[in-house]
């Protein structure tokens, strides 16, 4: 058996020099984001005070390549790209099922995830552009622990806002984050206008990605020489995240495989859209028959339970509003372990290909994704973050279905973070001490309201 059957490296000098950008390719065009105010289209250019400008001008670009800067592709060959590509054989085994699983290994990075691919490419445009101070938002603490790490390599003072819950879970994201030079504060926090109304109203408040973007963007925009940077849902940040589809495109040919069937998970969408979007646009040239399938948290049903909408993608409305599924940014989101699936709405180029059924979602429960991950860590020695966890349900359930159907179809995933930072969650899942949350219509069409509204 030759080793290729379970690992494919690429060799330094066949890391992508462009990335690929979905816009030309996708079904209809995207809804330009609107002021919730006046309803009217923004202009582009205002958006230049918020984020790098060569930013921008990726988020409406479309050309459907866009060349890598060489400083940001050396600091990606220091980092470990491109990163290899593996066969899952022992969690086949364990299944028993005909289907071949591979996974594209982004959980090799310095902090352990996806995040650094644009983490990078933001935090040097930043610092051409002469920007020193750049703000944000994480969840589970992965972005944010990348954003420090691009800050450290281009000398940008980083400020990062985590929700509160996972700053509470996950004490040891926000000292890598500090090992990095970041600062970084629990969210809701007294740090702002925005934390401190939200935690008027609950002082355990335990924060969401909504909250802590509207955190962020307030101190940036209240200084000087200073930006903000996100780390999911706009194009400009699923372009950047591209390079993973298009190493696993090389890498599948190599092996002389196609696949049947491509899975992430989505919080915003960023690590599911790195991984397709490339292999989407194969799909759309090439009519192989790939099918695409994005897995959320039931506890946050965007895509399964939530609306088609204009929406404002953080929490106080400060943001300018996007088309796209959601169940309202006032949506009071569960404490769950996977917080980096803990967003209300998804990105607008995802939204716009689910709803014309290019991909397919699903929903969990956080405890079956959780034991999924056990599983996966016990065949193949690899411990998934809680939202890698989710994709591996989703695999699990193909595969299965292929053993019932004595099918040798191809299952392609992104392993987009490891969970060695994450043990709370489980130790939580061997306590039987996680709650499956899930919201009831009633709390779901209360929020959505909000945004009918508007």
């Amino acid at each position: 058996m030759e080793h290729k059957e379970y690992k494919v490296i690429l060799p330094p000098e066949e890391i992508p020099k462009e990335w690929y950008n979905i816009l030309p390719d996708l079904p209809e065009p995207l809804p330009p984001p609107i002021n919730g105010s006046t309803g009217e289209p923004i202009n582009p250019a205002a958006l230049e005070r918020i984020f790098a400008k060569e930013c921008i001008r990726q988020e409406v670009s479309s050309d459907r390549y866009i060349k890598i800067p060489e400083e940001v592709i050396r600091a990606y060959l220091m980092l470990g790209r491109p990163t290899p590509l593996h066969r899952a054989r022992r969690f086949e085994e364990y299944l028993k099922t005909p289907a071949e699983i591979y996974f594209k290994r982004e959980d090799v990075s310095p902090v352990g995830s996806h995040k650094p691919n644009t983490a990078i490419a933001q935090a040097y445009y930043l610092s051409k552009e002469g920007i020193r101070k750049v703000t944000t938002e994480t969840g589970a603490g992965q972005w944010g622990s990348a954003l420090c790490l691009a800050g450290a390599l281009f000398s940008l003072e980083i400020i990062v806002f985590m929700t509160r819950s996972s700053y509470i879970q996950k004490p040891y994201r926000k000292t890598l984050m500090e090992l990095f030079g970041g600062k970084v504060y629990p969210s809701p926090s007294e740090v702002t206008k925005a934390g401190k109304s939200f935690l008027a109203n609950d002082p355990q408040h335990p924060g969401s990605l909504g909250i802590a973007i509207s955190e962020a963007l307030e101190v940036a925009l209240g200084s000087e020489n200073a930006k903000y940077s996100l780390g999911s849902v706009l194009n400009h940040v699923l372009l950047h995240q591209s390079i993973v589809g298009l190493e696993a495109k090389k890498q599948m040919e190599i092996l002389g495989k196609k696949p049947d069937v491509v899975i992430g998970c989505i919080g915003g969408g960023s690590n599911f859209s790195g991984l397709a979007y490339p292999l989407i646009y194969e799909e759309k040239i090439r009519k192989y028959g790939m099918r695409f399938v994005a897995v959320e948290p039931k506890a946050v049903p965007s895509t399964t339970r939530g609306e088609y909408a204009y929406d404002y993608g953080d929490s106080s409305g400060m943001t300018p509003m996007l088309k796209m599924y959601t169940v309202g940014n006032k949506f009071q989101i569960p404490p769950i372990h996977a917080a980096g699936l803990r967003y209300h709405g998804k990105a607008p180029s995802l939204s716009l290909l689910i709803k014309n059924g290019v991909v397919n979602s699903k929903a969990y429960h956080q405890v079956e994704c959780l034991n999924a991950g056990k599983l996966f860590a016990m065949c193949e020695g690899i411990v998934p973050a809680p939202e890698t966890a989710h994709a591996i349900k989703a695999v699990v359930d193909e595969a299965l279905e292929a053993k019932r159907q004595g099918s040798k179809k191809v299952i392609l995933f992104n392993l987009s973070g490891h969970g060695l930072l994450d043990l709370k969650a489980y130790e939580d899942l061997f306590n039987n001490s996680l709650t499956n949350y899930e919201p009831s219509e009633e709390v779901i069409a209360r929020s959505l309201s909000s945004i009918r509204m508007v």
